[in-house]
């Protein structure tokens, strides 16, 4: 069973009127690793959830509680998944007042989370060069506390070196035709995601099924791929990373395609992802397509080698591509 199966923390993604987003500002550093910053998206994301509940608690379907609005249906139903927020704090204000909230100090609690929710991501102004979902994708990442990932044929790119991204995105180049600053752009931002498994505050959690065949195939080259192999004997070792490697045996199941789960917790919507065929990013909290993410991941979690096997087979695979 992996080291962290069981018993997960999952932080409070709540609002703090105090800590105030600097809207163009970087993760900052702190004892060479990245501290922890707020993060709007997890504030819409927050906010939505507790505007979908107050709704509900008014007996209001999301057409009535539009009605008359100075926001659409359209608009409401957006912000209560945490796609965006409101234009103006007015528009929330408003809202609430039809929810019937009258108490001061719960409306401007929510009024600073909208605040803190409108607030420029870090990757804000790279929109030009990422796939579509992306940056749905990266806001609701950077809100989970938890995370479960495989891929088929690669190493996950949450898990990757800098060398082995771009050794994945230079064979794919001419195949996608993408562009070399959108290639950079790329390796630049899976960098910059995996600096949460070693931030000092609340690390994120991630728990990967690492498909045999995939660690085998050698992308970049031997130098690049014992690289990759140390890298990952290095993050298996940390207490916020379980890694287990799936051996390639038959009758056993393998997803067809990568397979991402992300757990926000405090009773915030769990949100799967994948990457299509068409060069887009999927992302959805839908009960059915997270519990259908899940029972892939249990199924491939169950049949691969325990976390305690991980880093011998890595260094096992060093020593074989050396040769």
């Amino acid at each position: 069973m992996p080291k962290h199966a069981h018993g997960f923390c999952c932080a409070h993604i709540t609002c703090q009127a105090e800590r105030k987003a600097d809207d163009g500002a970087h993760m900052r550093q702190n004892g060479g690793h990245v501290a922890a910053r707020p993060q709007p998206t997890a504030r819409r994301i927050g906010l939505g959830h507790e505007l979908r509940q107050l709704r509900k608690e008014a007996g209001l379907t999301i057409a009535e509680a539009a009605r008359g609005m100075h926001f659409d249906e359209s608009t409401l139903q957006r912000v209560e998944t945490g796609w965006k927020s409101f234009r103006q704090a007015g528009h929330l204000r408003e809202l609430l007042e039809r929810y019937g909230i009258t108490d001061e100090e719960q409306v401007n609690r929510l009024v600073a989370l909208q605040r803190e929710a409108s607030s420029r991501e870090w990757w804000t102004g790279k929109g030009t060069t990422m796939l579509s979902g992306m940056p749905r994708f990266l806001g609701v990442e950077s809100a989970a506390r938890e995370i479960r990932i495989f891929h088929p044929t690669v190493i996950p790119g949450l898990l990757q070196t800098e060398a082995y991204a771009r050794a994945v995105h230079e064979l794919h180049k001419p195949i996608e035709e993408m562009t070399t600053p959108f290639m950079e752009n790329s390796v630049e931002l899976r960098m910059r995601r995996k600096e949460a498994l070693t931030r000092d505050d609340d690390p994120l959690k991630v728990w990967a099924v690492l498909y045999e065949p995939a660690l085998r195939y050698a992308i970049g080259g031997a130098e690049v791929m014992r690289d990759q192999y140390a890298a990952l004997a290095e993050l298996s070792s940390l207490e916020n990373v379980t890694l287990q490697v799936l051996p390639q045996v038959e009758s056993s199941y393998i997803a067809l395609h990568d397979v991402n789960i992300m757990i926000l917790g405090d009773g915030l919507p769990t949100t799967v992802q994948t990457d299509t065929p068409w060069s887009t990013v999927a992302v959805t909290d839908k009960p059915r397509e997270v519990g259908r993410f899940s029972r892939m991941f249990d199924a491939m979690s169950a049949a691969a080698r325990s976390p305690q096997e991980t880093a011998k087979f890595l260094h096992q695979l060093s020593r074989e591509i050396a040769r």
